[in-house]
């Protein structure tokens, strides 16, 4: 047997653990390998401590009003480089941050701040002029407007173009029912909670650090098609988290990935690593991760999401009483892998036979209280100690691990005591499965979208990590340690993690402890 080439270390950089967004793009007409390795670090929006649970919940909730509409088949890429982006932001629980990096765009460029988000496709940036669009941010960046009529390289695509064609397909295109030859391509992008965003498509140059295999550094750059904001509404108008646009990482023909990938100079394959720390940390690299132990399980072929087939769940080596008909992928039934949702969601029928188990488990020195219909617990023993572990079975004997931190979320402390809540929510009413931040952190995760599949396995996601491209030839670059500062920093806000969600857990447990 030949060998492997060896394989390149990639240095964790700066922040991530996977933003919470509520982007939920939908047609306002629309019914319902290899490559390189590039890093992008990331930064947490929603704080995982410190905050009641419903205010969690309700930013998912509007996160998950969103059904994505469309995906690609993939297509092989050939090797160029790797390619930077550099993040930047604050994982603090006691902060208001957003995970978002910077791109540059047009010719001259110029630099806009996009979040990031694994659950959508396009790329937008607010454009000039815009309705109801923020001029300031309460995150201290300076915001831009994209004006195309000031870029060299600019042309907007119309509804004759085949790519605006490919989009009207999926639902993610609008155009003018008169005249629709020569009419603007349009969209409308709307969120959960009722905020939204429009505009056109336009085709301009987006630029990026190429480092090649011999740690060289070289501007590279590549057409590309992304979203040019006229309108925003809702949540969109307000400034103190106001952002320039959207990146979205999803699978459609419309994702950046996929343009990169067809232009061959970008894999169809990304990776990432969710720091779980207080202050969050980690990376995403487009290129594979590389490290013992990660297993990996089919992804589900013609869905929208990051769908998996999860068989059963297992609390402490015991499977628990859930049919498995429960987790069939259906219309309205599954499992969904989603770095942008802040907690987990079990389908309504999962949820109690779970949440039993892991009370049957627990130590006898934990008490356990219902707050507000959350399950939670109060134990002055190590976390580790006082709870169970949890096993995620997947198809083709692809199992999770998880530790207690990735089922709790810790809601404040009495005395000498901790205040423990199930941190997974039950998805009333519904069949969906949702395995967000709580679940992906401290694990890397494979996205191998070329093989339609999905890898994981546990990792100290501080320490360096190793990267390939999966391309065949040259597949092993040298990325070295990549520079993510950035020429615009940002500072946070300090917001206060009080409540009267939190204040009633307080008194909950006081009555708890002292009755």
């Amino acid at each position: 047997m030949k060998p492997p080439p060896p394989i390149v270390p990639l240095v964790a950089a700066a922040v991530i653990v996977a933003h919470l967004t509520v982007f939920s793009p939908a047609a306002v007409e629309a019914a319902a390998g290899g490559g390189f390795p590039a890093k992008l670090t990331l930064e947490r929006a929603v704080p995982a401590r410190g905050v009641a649970l419903e205010h969690l919940k309700a930013r998912d909730r509007a996160r998950h009003g969103r059904m994505l509409l469309g995906s690609s088949s993939p297509s092989p890429a050939t090797v160029a480089g790797v390619v930077d982006f550099s993040v930047q932001g604050s994982a603090n629980p006691f902060t208001v941050g957003l995970y978002f990096t910077r791109v540059k765009l047009g010719n001259p460029s110029r630099e806009f701040y996009v979040q990031i988000d694994t659950g959508s496709d396009i790329l937008w940036v607010t454009c000039s002029p815009c309705n109801g669009c923020p001029t300031s941010s309460g995150l201290n960046i300076e915001l831009e407007f994209f004006d195309p009529d000031k870029s060299s390289t600019t042309s907007r695509i119309t509804c004759s173009d085949d790519r605006c064609t490919s989009a009207l397909q999926s639902g993610e295109a609008v155009c003018s029912t008169s005249n629709s030859h020569n009419s603007l391509c349009s969209y409308s992008f709307q969120y959960g909670d009722g905020s939204g965003t429009s505009g056109y498509y336009v085709s301009d140059m987006l630029y990026f650090d190429t480092v090649t295999g011999d740690e060289q550094t070289a501007n590279s750059s590549a057409a590309i098609v992304f979203g040019c904001s006229n309108s925003q509404s809702g949540d969109l108008t307000k400034s103190d988290r106001a952002i320039d646009g959207i990146f979205g990482f999803g699978q459609h023909d419309m994702s950046v990935i996929s343009q990169l990938s067809s232009l061959g100079v970008a894999p169809k394959i990304f990776s990432h690593c969710l720091k779980g720390s207080d202050n969050g940390g980690g990376i995403l690299v487009l290129g594979e991760i590389v490290e013992p132990g990660i297993v990996y399980t089919p992804l589900i072929q013609s869905q929208p999401h990051y769908n998996l087939n999860l068989e059963s769940i297992a609390v402490n080596g015991q499977t628990v009483p859930i049919d498995s008909s429960v987790f069939t992928t259906s219309n309205t039934q599954g499992t969904i892998v989603d770095s942008g949702t802040t907690l987990a969601y079990l389908a309504e029928e999962a949820y109690d036979p779970f949440v039993n188990a892991i009370v049957a488990s627990m130590s006898s020195s934990v008490r356990s209280f219902a707050s507000k219909g959350n399950q939670c617990f109060v134990t002055s023993s190590s976390i580790d100690e006082s709870f169970p572990s949890v096993t995620l079975n997947f198809m083709g004997g692809a199992s999770m691990s998880l530790n207690p931190q990735d089922y709790l979320l810790q809601q404040g402390s009495v005395d000498n005591a901790i205040i423990w809540c199930i941190g997974w929510q039950k998805n009333q009413g519904q069949g969906i499965t949702i395995l967000g931040d709580l679940v992906l952190k401290d694990k890397i995760f494979v996205y191998d979208l070329a093989n339609q599949r999905i890898g994981w396995g546990n990792y100290d996601c501080s320490l360096s990590v190793n990267v390939t491209t999966s391309s065949g030839k040259n597949e092993y670059l040298n990325t070295g340690e990549l520079d993510v500062s950035g020429s615009r920093r940002a500072a946070f806000w300090k917001r206060q993690p009080t409540g009267l969600a939190v204040f009633f857990v307080y008194i909950s447990v006081l009555a708890i402890l002292y009755r």
